[in-house]
């Protein structure tokens, strides 16, 4: 009689000591349009699959097809700031793409803000930092924001841009090897990893490490990049960004490094600004449309 009791209370047995049932993650959008540019909050896939990336999109007027561009945002190696950071949006950058036809798509990724979850760009400590895995992390996690999108009636589903903000960038750079027919431009933004090493301007972890993992990224490179830093960037001065972009080249890939303006009290950030896309709007305009003469290259 005490085994039948025993067998009867297994089924009961195996449901308390299961785990959890996580509800189903739905992607698509999580809000309605609204101004400016249609801004609407959208669900993505990211590489944990219990957790939905959060991201924003714009868009022009109509029904598109429109043409895509994905915004990859800059980042930082300090759990408290990026669990406050607010949800990237590059509006000043958006509003110049959407006015040129552009779906945007600015997503969020894992470790961020209101996204949350396990941060998998970590590179690692100052002396052994890893930064091709955390590009690579970076730049999966844009490649699945970008597939999530194309299937969408409104977008089309080739010739996509990736523009990348510092961390962003550096992500952006080791997706260099995509398929140009998917991806036909890459414009990068002071693209690089440890920056401001223990919050010191012009201080990098590492950097041959880094020269290096450019190399890494320049081999079998497909996308042809811009590579622009402002003037007055402290995370990576001019100098040392053009050692970077001749690493990546050094490795096969195709850039085209620019310096742009000073602009603010640290250039790092201008691109959030819209002086900051204002400055780069010519170099902006060749990446989008590279059939178009170019400018002899500055220092």
């Amino acid at each position: 009689m005490r085994l039948l009791n025993i067998i009867a209370l297994l089924p009961l047995l195996a449901l308390l000591t299961a785990p959890p049932l996580c509800a189903q993650v739905t992607f698509g959008p999580s809000g309605e349009e609204g101004e400016p540019l249609r801004r609407q909050k959208w669900l993505l896939p990211s590489l944990d699959t219990g957790i939905a990336a959060h991201a924003v999109l714009y868009r022009p007027a109509g029904a598109g097809p429109f043409p895509l561009a994905v915004i990859a945002h800059a980042s930082t190696q300090n759990g408290l700031r990026r669990a406050q950071m607010p949800q990237p949006e590059y509006r000043p950058l958006a509003a110049y793409l959407v006015a040129r036809g552009y779906a945007v798509l600015v997503p969020e990724r894992l470790g961020h803000g209101a996204t949350g979850g396990r941060y998998v760009e970590d590179q690692g400590g100052c002396d052994e930092a890893d930064y091709a895995r955390s590009g690579r992390a970076t730049a999966e996690q844009i490649r699945l924001a970008l597939d999530h999108l194309r299937k969408q009636d409104f977008i089309r589903k080739e010739a996509a841009i990736v523009i990348g903000h510092s961390a962003g960038g550096w992500g952006a750079l080791a997706l260099a090897s995509a398929d140009p027919k998917t991806i036909s431009a890459i414009a990068a933004f002071a693209p690089g990893r440890g920056g401001h090493a223990n919050d010191e301007p012009n201080r990098i972890c590492a950097p041959h490490t880094l020269l290096a993992a450019a190399a890494e990224f320049g081999t079998g490179a497909r996308i042809p990049v811009t590579w622009l830093v402002a003037g007055n960037d402290s995370y990576f001065a001019p100098a040392f960004s053009k050692s970077l972009a001749d690493a990546f080249r050094r490795g096969g890939g195709k850039t085209d490094f620019r310096t742009l303006p000073a602009l603010g009290s640290e250039g790092h950030w201008s691109i959030e600004s819209e002086a900051g896309v204002k400055a780069a709007s010519g170099d902006l305009a060749r990446a989008l449309n590279p059939g178009e003469p170019k400018a002899t290259k500055k220092p």
